[in-house]
């Protein structure tokens, strides 16, 4: 709270400033630094790395300027005679908490700096398996300038932050990204301060949490396109993703070729090590998330509405991997339909056809009502009416819908990302709609015609 004094009255020049540095030194001086940090610390390959801790973090900081610029520049567009009118881009009255998950360095990036670039103070807690790439862009923004304070880097327990931090009279808002128990017990406590009027304000809650999303697969489905696409949106980075997908619905028609195809080209996947460049997928991040992902595929063995048809191997005696794995389940609401895994485990069903555009209503409905989360989906067909019916019925399933490419690669610029229902408050990280989430906003009118009397024209005839 004593930083933010003099950074709140900071000009967005002299804040800019210092996050395109920082953009900058990732680009060139860091790149190779911050790689290996992500590939190290997080286990992923370089190809996931370098899309996520080096273009998307880089991505974020300099995007993130140009939006705030738009912010700013947004002004009344009417001003009576002899007035002027304004809007003031405050920055919130205390400090953010910025709680960041392990799987994308550059969620890290934005969920400290979003906040920071609007003139907040925030403290940042890492996740415990990617402090050592946070701790790198942490050294990053004080080489580019950053005011001590500002942005405090503090690596501790949740319950620990949960207890001290959601707890003082200066907690203004939370950027979070993790699991939607968390969240929710997050919210359920600073709801709990509410009533016992601890807050000066309504603290902003902006949170991205869990997924379980969706390739949906039309008759008049390129097969190629689906089965390369879907093997990407699952299976990348272990499919550790909140948007990864991990259940897929494949019409009856198409399913014998598309399982051929599917089966075919996991064979020829590689899972390794992230310093050997041929590699895949790499080991999944820590025990325990080894262990939940396991008990997944030990329920898809052992139920007799499943059918494992790819995979299905897990070995934590050297690093925690588990084999790419693809179940087909007679029953669409098997709780590997319903439930998030974050791992390499992608759920099939397979629709019947045999009703027409009845049976593609139908799995439609059913695609919309089996998961409580609603973060990414993507449809893929030929057909233009079938794309305008299934961009219709899954219209509230996603907050990022793709027409016929991969549920996952959402790129700051193109495509802000956030979900609704469990999955979030859709507040669109990559965006002017996040940023405004950090700012109290100011209308000022400004007279410069006295008022001469206090009666209405008419009284003085």
């Amino acid at each position: 709270m004593k930083a933010r004094a003099q950074w709140a009255e900071f000009s967005l020049e002299n804040r800019a400033a210092i996050f395109l540095k920082a953009a900058d030194l990732l680009a060139n001086k860091y790149r190779w630094e911050i790689l290996a940090a992500t590939m190290l610390g997080q286990g992923k390959t370089v190809w996931q790395a370098e899309i996520d801790a080096a273009a998307e973090t880089i991505d974020f900081f300099r995007f993130n300027v140009k939006y705030i610029e738009e912010i700013y520049n947004t002004q009344p567009p009417k001003n009576s005679p002899g007035v002027w009118n304004r809007m003031e881009y405050r920055p919130l009255e205390g400090f953010v908490v910025a709680i960041s998950p392990f799987n994308f360095t550059a969620i890290g990036a934005n969920l400290s700096t979003a906040p920071a670039m609007m003139g907040n103070v925030v403290l940042w807690k890492p996740a415990s398996t990617a402090v050592l790439s946070n701790y790198v862009l942490y050294k990053v923004l004080e080489e580019s300038g950053l005011p001590p304070g500002v942005i405090q880097f503090v690596p501790a327990s949740g319950a620990l932050i949960s207890e001290k931090l959601i707890n003082s009279p200066n907690f203004a808002g939370l950027h979070f990204t993790g699991s939607t128990g968390v969240f929710n017990d997050i919210m359920a406590n600073t709801t709990a301060n509410l009533k016992k009027g601890l807050y000066k304000g309504y603290p902003r809650i902006v949170g991205e949490t869990g997924g379980k999303d969706f390739h949906f697969v039309h008759e008049s489905a390129d097969i190629v396109n689906v089965v390369h696409n879907t093997l990407r949106g699952a299976f990348e980075y272990q499919g550790q993703k909140c948007s990864a997908c991990s259940r897929a619905y494949f019409p009856q028609s198409r399913w014998a070729e598309a399982k051929e195809m599917l089966q075919k080209e996991l064979k020829k996947v590689k899972m390794g090590q992230p310093d050997d460049f041929s590699s895949f997928v790499t080991a999944v991040i820590d025990k325990a998330s080894f262990n939940n992902i396991k008990n997944y595929i030990d329920e898809a063995k052992n139920s007799p509405d499943c059918e494992i048809i790819a995979g299905g191997n897990y070995d934590n005696s050297k690093g925690y991997f588990v084999e790419p794995t693809v179940v087909v389940v007679k029953d669409p609401k098997h709780k590997l339909m319903r439930e998030e895994i974050f791992g390499p485990v992608l759920t099939i069903y397979v629709y019947p056809t045999d009703k027409g555009e009845q049976s593609y209503i139908d799995a439609l409905e059913l695609c919309d009502s089996t998961s409580p989360y609603a973060l990414t989906g993507s449809l893929f067909a030929r057909d233009r009416y079938a794309v305008a019916l299934g961009e219709q019925k899954l219209r509230n399933a996603s907050g990022n819908f793709y027409i016929n490419d991969k549920s996952t690669g959402a790129v700051v610029g193109q495509q802000p990302f956030g979900g609704a229902r469990a999955s979030g408050t859709n507040d669109k990280a990559g965006s002017h709609l996040n940023l405004l989430r950090w700012v109290s906003v100011r209308s000022i009118k400004e007279n410069f015609v006295p008022l001469s009397d206090w009666r209405y024209p008419h009284m003085n005839v």
